[in-house]
């Protein structure tokens, strides 16, 4: 088959792979109709985090096209989606709502697994992975693309306005432009927020914020950035700050302007963050998240998807087919893009 090889910082290109195949009672394998690339991707496309050379990506829809004897959740035919960490949905941590933390699960492009960037994947546990989405087959461009936001990106910044625990009328600041930062302002907008500071400086994003529900948008960053939004909270800060970068400068931006006793819910991957814990301390402040459990939300986001509730899939900008995946990470890197579509059996 062909897929998405990681051959090194700057290195992604199509390339030839062995057709995965089923290897346990509880395996599907997947025929990949559209995945895309991740921001969290770009941190090995750059050099900055290890990744072993290989498979890659973690996001992909598609259709089941086998499954192993023990699996029941799915059958061959069923379109589904594949959050971007696979799990048993039976251990302690899963029916915690915490699928990222499986005792048996890992994460799909990961350590020698099958990378979601190509035209099949063998999903391990399906019945705790897959989420079958019903009529999908049917449904028109846009909302297939929105399907695809669920498998991470969607996810990931529900996950983040949860963790922030916003509320009904609360004023939220969104730390990050790309599509997690950008979803984390649908989120916000879906669990009530009256007011939604984004800080962003490019146009298209921008607008793309302010469509998805932002009230506020804000180019400054760092220092400026938080004078700026306890500017606009008359000095006291927001009543819920998220953070979906993972640089120190972020998080420190989240951390000083989320009022005392409030919580910044993060879920950027982090590099060089050092907590100021002494002034978190003094002021009540607090911070939850992490690799978000999408398995966890999946369900009720592909509810509002298909009810029209929310739109995610807005945030794919640029659209390329696997044989030139090379452009895709390319664009995203250069910031020529927000998200990076990828046809591959669509």
């Amino acid at each position: 088959m062909r897929a998405a090889i990681f051959r090194g910082p700057r290195d992604v290109v199509a390339g030839d792979r062995p057709d995965p195949e089923i290897q346990e009672t509880t395996d599907a394998i997947v025929r990949v109709d559209l995945a895309c690339v991740c921001g969290s991707d770009l941190w090995y496309y750059r050099g900055v985090s290890p990744h072993v050379v290989g498979g890659i990506g973690h996001e992909f829809v598609g259709t089941v096209e086998a499954v192993g004897e023990g699996v029941t959740a799915v059958r061959e035919g069923d379109a589904v989606i594949a959050p971007f960490a696979f799990s048993d949905g039976t251990c302690a941590n899963c029916l915690a709502g915490v699928q990222t933390a499986c005792v048996q699960g890992g994460f799909f492009g990961n350590n020698g697994q099958d990378g979601g960037q190509g035209e099949r994947v063998r999903v391990p546990f399906a019945d705790g992975t897959l989420v079958a989405v019903p009529g999908a087959g049917g449904v028109d461009g846009a909302t297939r693309r929105s399907l695809l936001a669920l498998s991470d990106v969607m996810g990931t910044g529900f996950h983040a306005a949860c963790s922030a625990r916003v509320e009904p009328g609360d004023t939220v600041a969104v730390v990050g432009d790309g599509a997690v930062g950008l979803c984390a302002v649908i989120a916000a907008r879906r669990l009530g927020a009256s007011r939604i500071i984004a800080l962003s400086r490019t146009p298209s994003r921008r607008q793309l914020a302010q469509a998805f529900g932002a009230t506020d948008i804000l180019d400054e960053r760092g220092d400026a950035a938080i004078e700026a939004v306890l500017a606009r909270t008359d000095g006291v800060g927001v009543d819920a700050a998220i953070e979906c970068v993972g640089t120190d400068e972020a998080m420190r931006t989240a951390l000083a302007v989320a009022r005392p006793g409030s919580t910044v819910g993060y879920v950027g991957v982090p590099h060089g963050i050092e907590l100021p814990v002494q002034r978190m301390f003094s002021r009540n402040v607090g911070i939850q998240g992490g690799s978000a459990p999408v398995r966890h939300y999946l369900p009720g986001l592909v509810d509002d998807v298909l009810a029209g509730r929310i739109h995610p899939g807005r945030v794919f900008d640029f659209e390329t087919d696997l044989e030139h995946i090379d452009e895709a990470y390319a664009a995203m890197d250069e910031r020529r893009a927000i998200k990076s579509l990828v046809r591959v059996g669509a």
